[in-house]
């Protein structure tokens, strides 16, 4: 028996030994990761796939598709592989035709709300919005409605879903559920929150006390937390919305056996401990989540549906808009 097990090990190491030296060639990814972040998953990659040379272009992701769109308008669209911030320009993209379904990837061990049943785009981080607050605050929120409290009357910061992708999400997210609905959001007009920009101003405001309260993405107060800034981050009782990262492969790729293989690198687990590493929430429940983050087991996600978001984007703008003035 020991025999057959080590002979089953040997033949398990040279098969994947085997399937890593075939990938190989140019895969173009294109991506919305930071720099470094988008480096480090190249470099990771490509430890474990010598034989793949990746050429990558990095972008926010409303560039990124921008020059995608003129790329599928020209009929010649470049990427194998896009590595982009949200289910649902990945859901737009699905609908359109655009998207190569992966029928092998194993995602046994995650959260089926978070990949898409066809398997054409799949969750690769959690990058959750909640309730941000400065620890100088007279207040400590458990509640999304406790922002409506007086104590946060003209406190508040959002930013904007007009120009933020996550905002965007969380408002989608928030505004789904019956317990807050858009009341909610007329009750934050009323307290005088006036959404504008991203993330990282909101963050500011807060940690230098112009403001006391907002919505934030997790990752910016808790590593800064560490280093010693006055702000904790809650995630609050009725659950966080999520911007997860997923991970695609275009239906025009050039190399689909490397673009695969990116895919399953960054759903196995040591492509969620890179994930980890780089100070975000794992999307495998297995994976240990960074210092400062709660066990994946301990934070509640909101019920979202990337298809209903892309279908009512327009109009949830528009709301947003005739409720804050924007």
């Amino acid at each position: 028996m020991k025999k057959l097990l080590i002979a089953a090990g040997l033949l398990a190491a040279a098969s994947a030994s085997a399937y890593a030296e075939d990938v190989t060639g140019k895969l173009v990814l294109y991506t919305s990761q930071p720099n470094a972040d988008a480096q480090a998953t190249v470099d990771a990659f490509t430890a474990a796939h010598p034989g793949v040379e990746v050429e990558w272009v990095r972008d926010g992701t409303t560039k990124i598709m921008a020059k995608l769109l003129a790329e599928f308008e020209a009929g010649a669209p470049k990427p194998d592989v896009l590595l982009i911030a949200d289910m649902v320009t990945m859901e737009s993209l699905k609908q359109e035709g655009r998207l190569m379904a992966h029928e092998a990837a194993d995602v046994s061990a995650y959260d089926p709300a978070i990949m898409d049943k066809d398997k054409s785009y799949f969750s690769t981080k959690l990058i959750t919005t909640g309730i941000m607050y400065n620890t100088n605050a007279p207040m400590k929120p458990t509640s999304y409605k406790d922002l409506l409290k007086p104590e946060a009357k003209d406190k508040l910061a959002m930013p904007s879903p007009l120009t933020s992708g996550a905002a965007t999400i969380h408002m989608t997210a928030l505004t789904s559920n019956p317990e807050l609905g858009w009341a909610y959001y007329e009750g934050l007009a009323d307290q005088g929150a006036n959404p504008q920009g991203g993330n990282g101003g909101v963050y500011k405001a807060i940690a230098g006390g112009e403001k006391l309260y907002g919505f934030v993405v997790d990752f910016l107060p808790i590593r800064e937390k560490v280093k010693g800034a006055p702000v904790e981050f809650v995630f609050p009782e009725e659950g966080v919305s999520a911007v997860t990262e997923p991970v695609a492969i275009l239906s025009t790729a050039q190399n689909p056996d490397a673009a695969k293989a990116f895919v399953d690198f960054l759903i196995s687990e040591d492509g969620q401990k890179l994930a980890a590493s780089q100070g975000y929430l794992p999307a495998h429940p297995g994976v240990p989540a960074p210092e400062g983050f709660p066990a994946r087991d301990q934070i509640k996600l909101m019920d979202f549906d990337p298809a209903k978001a892309l279908e009512q984007d327009q109009a949830d703008k528009m709301k947003f808009s005739e409720i804050f003035g924007g």
